[in-house]
C-alpha cells in the first residue's frame, strides 16, 4: 500500500513539474512576443501579473525559496 501512495504521489508531483513549467513556457512566449502573442497567452500573463500584484512580495519569495529548497531535496534523495 505505501509503494502505491509513493508512486501516486511521484505521479503528482511531476505533474505538478510539468504544469510549472508549461506556465514558465507560456510566461516567456509572452514576454518574447509581446501582446501579440494570442489571446490565450495574454490572459495567462495577466492571471499571473494580478496574482503578483495581489500577493505579498515576501510571500512570494517565500514560496518560491521553499519550492527551490523542496525540489533540490527531492532530486538529491533519488
Amino acid at each position: 500500500m505505501i509503494e502505491r501512495i509513493e508512486m501516486a504521489k511521484r505521479y503528482l508531483w511531476t505533474f505538478v513539474e510539468l504544469g510549472f513549467l508549461a506556465l514558465l513556457s507560456i510566461i516567456l512566449i509572452y514576454l518574447l512576443l509581446g501582446a501579440g502573442s494570442g489571446e490565450y497567452v495574454t490572459s495567462v500573463a495577466g492571471n499571473v501579473a494580478k496574482f503578483a500584484n495581489e500577493a505579498s512580495t515576501s510571500l512570494i519569495g517565500i514560496g518560491i525559496i521553499l519550492a527551490i529548497v523542496y525540489l533540490i531535496t527531492q532530486r538529491l534523495r533519488a
